[in-house]
């Protein structure tokens, strides 16, 4: 979860079955040996209708609903994530925005057509999926036949087929959509993630002295008002390997607190180096300083977050993950919502695994 107001709290409670997480078994990546040239590059997102889509590095697919245009937000969001390789599971996840219930489906209806939910993977899902391709529109029903929601499927059929180009399945008989008469055995398998291995902090921060914070401000071409305190103090954290990590208020909007980012090392100030661009890519210097900066940022644990809220409502926006690998800040999570429609359950769209020491 991020700084300010996290994008966990924002959620909700929900019901779902492993929506977001790795695949597991037989289709779990393993993990290739880090390449130091190896580029960042988060998947893009889609939107079909009232749904949009992304993947991540490794292959994981995921489609969410959105709020119709100009209606109003049924307080239940629906996910499917469909995990990469042969074996492909289908997961589905229904979530409850803000204070609403927890959301307990045992049954949608697809056009009238109930498909009961025993759970919210296997064959149960793999069947609303198919369905949802050719319907209009989906009921959510809870015990008792009591309806919680109701959700347009404009758009899913598109959004199940992108996934299915996505993920080289389309033609083959593991497709939604696209479906054909390949084998499985012709779908790609989940690609590995990189890993990076963080530096644990063995000595304590150095605090930045009122000079540094002084040349800091004027390189980041702060506000008058973060240099009179307003946005609150300076953070300094220890990154390791003789490295501290300054986080620095730097100008605010109603909803979002960008941070420029600096490290300290033997005395000397360097603007912090990423892999990656960071919350709304720069900071806002008028100069020539290309300046990285987290949005509602917070340190915590050895990791560094960066939640770039789209509106205050956190329906849409990024949010990041970093760690320090000795010499940069590396992007170990990336999760997008690019809609602003009513769902604040993101989409991830790059994933690392870490290793510490």
């Amino acid at each position: 979860a991020g700084a300010g107001e996290a994008v966990g709290a924002a959620v909700g409670v929900s019901a779902r079955a492993g929506v977001g997480d790795p695949p597991v078994g037989e289709t779990s990546p393993q993990p290739a040996a880090p390449l130091a040239t190896t580029a960042v590059k988060p998947g893009e997102l889609r939107t079909f209708g009232d749904w949009t889509v992304g993947c991540d590095n490794i292959g994981l697919c995921q489609m969410a609903s959105l709020a119709a245009d100009n209606a109003v937000p049924e307080g239940v969001t629906m996910a499917l994530l469909r995990q990469p390789g042969g074996g492909g599971a289908v997961d589905l996840s229904f979530d409850a925005v803000g204070d609403e219930p927890a959301v307990a489906p045992v049954a949608v209806t697809i056009d009238g057509r109930r498909l009961p939910l025993g759970t919210l993977n296997g064959s149960s899902a793999m069947a609303v999926a198919r369905a949802m391709a050719e319907g209009r529109s989906l009921t959510v029903l809870e015990r008792g036949g009591r309806v919680r929601a109701r959700l347009s499927l404009a758009g899913a059929s598109a959004a199940l087929r992108w996934i299915d180009a996505q993920q080289g399945r389309a033609g083959t008989v593991t497709a939604l959509v696209a479906r054909g008469d390949r084998p499985v055995a012709a779908v790609p398998e989940a690609r590995p993630a990189p890993v990076i291995r963080a530096a644990i902090p063995t000595a304590a921060a150095t605090p930045p002295t009122d000079a540094q914070l002084a040349d800091m401000r004027r390189r980041a071409g702060c506000d008058a008002q973060a240099a009179a305190g307003t946005y609150g103090a300076p953070e300094h954290h220890a990154l390791g390997r003789g490295a501290t990590l300054v986080m620095l208020p730097c100008s605010t909007g109603a909803y979002n607190l960008s941070s420029t980012l600096f490290v300290i090392r033997d005395g000397v100030v360097a603007p912090a180096e990423t892999d990656a661009p960071v919350g709304f890519d720069a900071s806002p210097a008028a100069g020539t300083d290309r300046l990285a900066s987290v949005v509602n940022g917070a340190w915590k644990d050895g990791e560094l977050t960066s939640y770039a809220k789209g509106r205050g409502l956190g329906d849409c926006g990024v949010h990041q993950t970093f760690v320090w690998d000795g010499s940069r800040l590396r992007l170990t999570e990336q999760s997008e919502m690019g809609e602003c429609r009513g769902n604040p359950n993101y989409i991830t769209t790059w994933r690392a695994q870490v290793v510490r020491g």
